[in-house]
């Protein structure tokens, strides 16, 4: 579910009287969260975004930012607040954006916020996992537009990135931004803002994922812990039957907050819902545990999970809008006062590498955009100046096979936990890394930097006393992945030979260069039909 498919006297703010001043920044104890003034505070939540597609897709980057259009604001705000909600959730914002004027109207009605730090077309991809410095870029850039507001609680390093246990690697990219992100918010940020994940509840994984991401140093792990969780479906449900006395069970010992980051099950669609699982959510059996959560979603639309209507630009309320209003109007969670509270959970086991769990706790490296152009702009070889992206792959597939070594600098493996020092580069970057890592292997030949255009020698390569140590220690990093990942050596060359000719590593790429130069593409298709490197072919 999700947009890609991704105490206060509240009687008084929720009724939509205005606030001489900002709202006071939500902080976290242990596992639960505070007001300033030592109150407990329950997400009583939205979300509230216009659907736009999958999770873990980046086939479009259209999305509408619900936080940077006054009028749109204008008109939803008011129903958010008379329904009793507290915080809302958003998918994706438009860091360039001026969101003042909806985040005053926020303000003004007590509601928080809680959002993703990706966009559709710039996020973890589940099926081709990066953490990079274009991303990096992204997430800080969210990070320091919201910051500017008080009633900005947190972000959603990802949701539903690992979504089945064929996928699991991609968590530890997701775990990098988190780690990441935190970092930046702690060096940047003078209050604490936090950074989660909001998962799917897939059986397979669902114990796994949620170790995984609260488990070691505290700076790598999430502050909080969101969950999607469809289970509470129709008024014939329960405590037992949806599952939700086993997930109180699962998490009484989890050292973050935990809260439903979407729940709203709809079998019978929208209409039918009659947010018992709301009643259930905000009572004694489950508020020493969760934190509330946000109901799935404003917006009706094509996915039947709306609580408001839109026609022409006019909003209208559906039944079960006023059902749930019933129901969040009746709650009384019980709460714990800041300074009585003392936490003694503490953080999960990371778990082992088995058949349905795949990512290891080294995480890849933070990404460094100076490195990246340290290294792009002291290469002796790179890419033709016209060379199309489109032609990228043909080239990685080339290289990668022929010298595997240089591509080790790249790459990464999220099960092993060994990551180049360049995996977070841009793919333009790669390509000039490994051209000329393979430039140099055949000793810079005259035509080992060619490839019929595709490929220029610079021969004016200044050096940048800036860039030094930087470059030494990737050259380290890189020469460590390769010593871990390279064959054993007597299954180096596949043939047992212990001739000088065939040994010679760049006797070996001289070879192989002449053999097939010139049927680059045909020799590209044949690799990845082989699936020799498959890994390591970009495109």
């Amino acid at each position: 579910m999700g947009f890609l498919k991704t105490a206060l006297t509240s009687s008084v703010l929720l009724a939509g009287h205005a606030i001489a001043a900002d709202l006071p920044s939500i902080k976290m104890k242990g596992s639960k969260f505070f007001f300033e003034n030592g109150t407990q505070f329950f997400m009583k939540g939205v979300a509230y975004q216009q659907e736009t597609g999958a999770a873990g897709e980046t086939t479009t980057n259209k999305y509408i930012d619900p936080l940077s259009d006054e009028a749109i604001c204008e008109r939803d705000v008011p129903l958010l607040a008379a329904l009793g909600t507290n915080t809302i959730r958003t998918y994706a914002i438009d860091p360039t954006a001026d969101h003042s004027a909806c985040m005053a109207l926020l303000q003004e009605n007590g509601i928080y916020v809680v959002s993703d730090l990706s966009e559709p077309a710039l996020s973890i991809n589940r099926d081709d996992p990066k953490w990079d410095t274009e991303l990096f870029a992204r997430y800080k850039s969210v990070v320091d537009e919201m910051s500017k507001y008080s009633n900005v609680i947190g972000f959603f390093a990802g949701n539903e990135v690992t979504n089945s246990k064929n996928n699991t690697e991609a968590s530890a990219y997701v775990k990098a931004a988190v780690r990441d992100t935190k970092a930046y918010i702690a060096d940047n940020i003078n209050r604490w803002m936090g950074v989660g994940y909001a998962a799917n509840d897939d059986d397979a994984i669902r114990a796994h994922i949620a170790q995984y991401f609260n488990c070691g140093e505290e700076s790598d792990s999430i502050d909080f812990w969101g969950y999607n969780i469809y289970s509470w479906c129709g008024s014939e449900s329960s405590m037992s039957i949806s599952g939700y006395d086993k997930q109180v069970e699962f998490f009484q010992n989890y050292s973050v907050p935990v809260f439903f980051a979407e729940y709203g099950c709809n079998t019978g669609g929208a209409e039918s819902r009659v947010w018992d699982d709301t009643t259930a959510l905000y009572s004694d059996e489950m508020t020493d545990v969760f934190s509330g959560g946000i109901v799935y979603m404003y917006f009706q639309e094509d996915n039947d999970y709306g609580i408001v209507s839109i026609s022409n630009d006019e909003a209208s309320t559906m039944d079960n809008y006023k059902a749930l209003k019933t129901k969040l109007a009746s709650v009384s969670p019980s709460s714990t006062a800041y300074d009585s509270y003392s936490p003694t959970n503490s953080a999960q086991a990371c778990p082992s590498i088995v058949d349905t769990w795949k990512a290891s706790e080294n995480l890849p490296p933070t990404p460094d955009s100076e490195l990246c152009e340290c290294m792009f702009n002291s290469i002796s070889c790179g890419p033709a100046s016209d060379l199309s992206t489109d032609d990228y792959g043909d080239i990685f597939a080339y290289i990668c096979e022929n010298d595997a070594e240089g591509c080790t600098g790249i790459n990464g493996n999220a099960t092993t936990g060994v990551y180049g020092p360049y995996v977070m580069c841009n793919d333009t970057q790669k390509l000039g890394y490994v051209l000329d890592h393979y430039y140099k292997s055949l000793d810079q030949a005259s035509d080992a930097c060619d490839f019929e255009g595709q490929a220029v020698v610079n021969s004016d390569v200044a050096s940048d006393s800036a860039c030094s140590d930087k470059l030494a220690s990737a050259s380290s990093a890189a020469e460590v992945a390769a010593t871990a990942t390279s064959p054993s050596t007597s299954n180096s060359t596949g043939t047992g030979s212990s001739s000088s000719e065939s040994g010679n590593p760049a006797n070996n790429l001289r070879m192989n260069r002449l053999f097939a130069l010139g049927d680059l593409a045909i020799g590209a298709y044949l690799l990845v039909a082989m699936g020799v490197g498959a890994g390591m072919v970009l495109l």
